[in-house]
Formats: C-alpha cells, structure tokens, sequence
C-alpha cells in the first residue's frame, strides 16, 4: 500500500502530492499576498519568513518526491493515446515549473549572500549569490513561472475532474486512495 504499482498510486505518493499541491497553492496566495504589504504593516517581515520557511520545505519535499518517482513507476495512465500524452506531457510541466518556481525562490532570498533561516529551526546556505541582477532577473523567473505552475496545476484539476465525472474512471480515485486498485 505504500509503494506505486500497475494500477494505482501508493500512499506515500499520494500523501506527497497531496501535501505539495496544499502548500503550492498556499504559497501562491501568500506570495501574492505579501507583495501588497506596506512598511508599516504587521506582516510586513513576517509574511516573508513563512513564504521562505515553507518555500524551503517544499523544495526539499519536492526534491523526495521526483527520487521516490524515479523509484516507483507510475500507474498505467488511462484515456486515449491524446490525453495520455496530454498527461505525461502536464507532468513533466508541473514538475519543472515546480522546480524553476522553488530555485528561483531560493536565488531570490540567498542573492545577498545569506541563508535562509527555516522556521529559526536551521539555515539552508547561499551556494550561488552576487550574480547581477540576481535578486530581480529571479524574481521575475519566479513570478511568471508560479502563475504558469498555478495554471497549469488548474488544468490537471479539471483533467482529473473530467476524469471522475464525465469519463467516470478510476483516475481521481486513485489519488485519493491507495486501496482503490487494489480491490
């Protein structure tokens, strides 16, 4: 029940998934958030601190999560040959948008050359800082790709939802559940 098979997503698969669209989504609110704060504001310095703690988490989340895929094979994907490739083709997109959105954050915080502090609990070091324009050029890359992330995470929603309601198969289910292929 814990490792993919044939037919279906095992739990830790779906737990990570799960676990990472939550904390995209979130992030993307926050982000988008915290660009109205003033000086003045209460979360002004806060805001930030969560955006780049959980940022942080996410990466390394991520980062298990493409390891654990190399590791467990995906399911055998359902619909026409078109959607299957549709499909592959959006996660390959999800997972560099994932990818390009987290690095790209962690270029943004670290172009000073300063850690980032991960809920004060440890610090994450600047490998790569001082590159010109570092902090604008990924802050740019940043913005434009997590609103192609959101997008494009909106539009495998709706493909699993035109999955479950109008193709009425088991490819949501299965997301939910891990027993779900294995009845």
């Amino acid at each position: 029940m814990w490792r993919n098979t044939e037919s279906g997503w095992g739990l830790v698969s779906i737990l990570l998934h799960w676990v990472l669209a939550i904390a995209i989504v979130g992030l993307f609110a926050l982000g988008w958030w915290m660009t109205g704060l003033g000086y003045y504001d209460s979360w002004y310095n806060l805001a930030p601190w969560w955006h780049r703690s959980v940022g942080m988490l996410v990466l390394f989340a991520t980062l298990l999560r493409l390891v654990w895929r190399l590791a467990n094979p995906a399911p055998r994907a359902l619909g026409h040959r078109l959607e299957r490739l549709a499909a592959h083709l959006g996660h390959i997109g999800l997972y560099v948008l994932m990818l390009v959105v987290l690095v790209s954050g962690y270029l943004i915080s670290t172009a000073d050359g300063h850690g980032i502090g991960v809920f004060d609990l440890f610090e994450v070091p600047a490998l790569v800082s001082d590159l010109p324009n570092q902090a604008t050029l990924a802050g740019e890359i940043h913005w434009y790709s997590a609103l192609a992330l959101v997008l494009l995470a909106a539009g495998h929603a709706l493909a699993a939802l035109k999955h479950h309601l109008v193709d009425r198969n088991d490819v949501l289910k299965r997301m939910i559940d891990p027993r779900v292929s294995r009845r």
